[in-house]
């Protein structure tokens, strides 16, 4: 069995007017057995749909704001930088590998975004809104634990990594605010806030708040997360070969 190819989603530089990447995505993925790919920025509906029919899984990865429009709220004046051509993008890549339940990992605006997108609504800024004494905006460097999260025993999150609490990193200033209709906390920060979920409906659509791409080298827990995302992609990928007769 081929390796499964990955689908991640760019990061963006108005500035510089360019697409670019954190080496620490594709490396957990590949180190994970998988094959990473970076995508375009594109909202053309007919090559994200190509994209979606060809590749095994997609990485939300971080980086903007999400846009107030998405889950009907003003911009508060606290609220960062929002790319629309991601939100675009991103809304139309997951509502297809959502159709096709196809593996998804979500990483920090990931977790915003896939909260966002099912129904979700999010703290603008967490220094304002949600103030607390939980470090959430770390300083370098970004590998290490800075605050506990707790790990809700019947999920999919304690028997992947055996624990109850875990330290973790952090780096936002939004987050969750009423969590989606269809997704579950899967763990919480020390201060409340909902640090990771999943979709108990989808085969894999799971999200963190926190940031093993720039852990898995150190962090056994940050690696078993990438390997379970890849896992359940290879399991796809072996599926459709399966139903398609291929080798």
């Amino acid at each position: 069995m081929q390796k499964p190819w990955i689908g991640v989603v760019p990061l963006v530089d108005e500035e510089k007017k360019s697409y670019w990447m954190l080496p620490g995505y594709m490396e957990g993925i590949r180190e994970a057995g998988g094959i990473p790919l970076m995508l375009p920025l594109t909202s053309d509906a007919e090559n994200l749909k190509q994209l979606a029919d060809r590749l095994d899984g997609f990485l939300f990865t971080g980086g903007h704001d999400v846009s107030p429009k998405l889950y009907q709220e003003e911009r508060s004046p606290l609220c960062g930088v929002c790319c629309i051509e991601r939100d675009e993008m991103e809304k139309r890549l997951f509502d297809l590998a959502y159709q096709n339940d196809q593996p998804m990992l979500g990483i920090c605006r990931g977790i915003q975004l896939i909260n966002v997108l099912m129904g979700g609504t999010l703290y603008q800024d967490l220094e304002t809104e949600y103030p607390s004494g939980t470090e959430h905006h770390q300083t370098p460097p970004y590998d290490i634990g800075v605050h506990l999260v707790t790990i809700g025993k019947e999920s999919p999150l304690y028997a992947l990594l055996g624990k109850h609490e875990c330290m973790v990193n952090s780096y936002h200033h939004q987050a969750i605010r009423q969590l989606a209709p269809g997704l579950q906390a899967m763990a919480v920060s020390e201060d409340g806030l909902v640090e990771a979920v999943y979709d108990p409906e989808r085969s894999f659509l799971w999200a963190v708040q926190w940031h093993p791409e720039f852990s898995y080298q150190k962090n056994s827990d940050s690696r078993r997360i990438f390997e379970a995302f890849v896992k359940a992609a290879q399991e796809r990928k072996g599926e459709v070969a399966q139903l398609y007769g291929i080798e």
